[in-house]
């Protein structure tokens, strides 16, 4: 594969392969500070899906956020789980903490609905297994939120390893940090294993992980972990976190992730011919800098910010109008519940842990 190549038309939507009519109208359930700040405000931006509904603890505070995107519905919790409005919509986006991913997904699914679920997909594999029969048994769209597999630089980069451009991937390294109490309290449900199912690796370790099985197209064949907590805030999850993953080829990765050190992010894959470097991949706009090294050839990209919330809400409509299955589905989402299962059980005895 010629290296030009790689960068031309470098943003296009690859997935989208024939023309889609129509939007799919969506319930927002949960509308904390991610879905205020960036989900809602890239489904209005983006062509295939809209906000027509809101579920909120407290609806009458919601107003502001209702008027803002003409949202005409706006129930609680337990009216939308009874059903209330549910002509309203076609499809739900839930956002709320991990441990209650399930009981709003599968109500929308008992609805009839398509489901865009925020990842982890839930906080067990038992408890994912659940969402995913749901939506299997009522026939409808499940999609865990992927965002990463949708933005361009990735997709870029799957091309180029599929072509064998860097020879064989030999290692992967991604991390994720971010000081987490700079902009949340310690009372955040995210340090409450309770309702996160973890901490460092489930919120922001998953990315890296779930981004090099995608990359590779391959399940990891055995993993080892190591944990870290100072106390205080992180006394109950884990503030560090190191992976290293096994592949059933000559690739490994190393996946790190910390809750509480300066924010930053990065992916580089060396292969037996070359290298591939992505500048801050997990920050949400991605600013689509990537140097990739091929024999002697080295060629540097810098494109325009693609916002990949917009691209994921885009990529989950265009599914449901065009009746296409989501390359990060239910089985996506288990596929990386299974490996955090593993790593904390690593973690835990000190030992590599395999997976079949």
């Amino acid at each position: 594969m010629a290296l030009e190549d790689a960068f031309a038309d470098f943003t296009r939507r690859d997935w989208e392969r024939e023309s889609a009519a129509g939007t799919v109208r969506l319930a927002v359930v949960g509308i904390g500070g991610f879905a205020r700040q960036r989900a809602l405000p890239a489904i209005d931006a983006g062509a295939y899906c809209e906000t027509t509904t809101l579920v909120t603890s407290s609806p009458d505070r919601a107003t502001d956020v209702a008027e803002t995107y003409d949202v005409d519905a706006v129930v609680d919790y337990d009216a939308f789980l009874a059903g209330d409005r549910a002509d309203a919509y076609d499809a739900v986006y839930v956002a709320t903490p991990n441990a209650t991913h399930g009981r709003y997904a599968i109500a929308a699914a008992d609805h009839g609905k398509h489901v865009i679920c925020e990842k982890p997909l839930e906080t067990t594999v038992d408890r994912a297994r659940e969402i995913v029969d749901a939506c299997a048994d009522a026939g409808v769209t499940l999609m865990t939120a992927y965002r990463l597999q949708t933005e361009p630089t990735v997709r870029r980069t799957r091309e180029l390893v599929r072509e064998r451009a860097i020879g064989d991937v030999v290692q992967i390294h991604g991390g994720f940090s971010n000081p987490l109490l700079e902009t949340a309290g310690p009372d955040t449900w995210r340090l409450d294993p309770a309702l996160a199912g973890g901490g460092a690796l489930v919120d922001l370790g998953i990315y890296p992980l779930n981004t090099v099985r995608f990359l590779l197209d391959r399940e990891p064949t055995g993993v080892y972990a190591t944990t870290h907590s100072s106390g205080g805030p992180f006394a109950a999850v884990d503030e560090h976190v190191a992976v290293q993953l096994e592949f059933g080829t000559d690739a490994t990765a190393s996946c790190t992730a910390s809750f509480d050190a300066h924010a930053s992010s990065r992916l580089e894959l060396v292969g037996t011919d070359g290298k591939v470097h992505i500048e801050s991949p997990f920050g949400g706009v991605v600013p689509q800098e990537m140097v990739v090294e091929s024999g002697d050839v080295c060629m540097e990209y810098t494109g325009p910010s693609v916002d990949e919330v917009c691209e994921e809400f885009d990529y989950f409509g265009y599914c449901v109008l065009t009746g296409t299955t989501p390359e990060p589905d239910g089985a996506d989402g288990l596929a990386d519940l299974r490996v955090i299962e593993a790593a904390y059980e690593s973690a835990e005895t000190g030992c590599r842990v395999g997976l079949e």
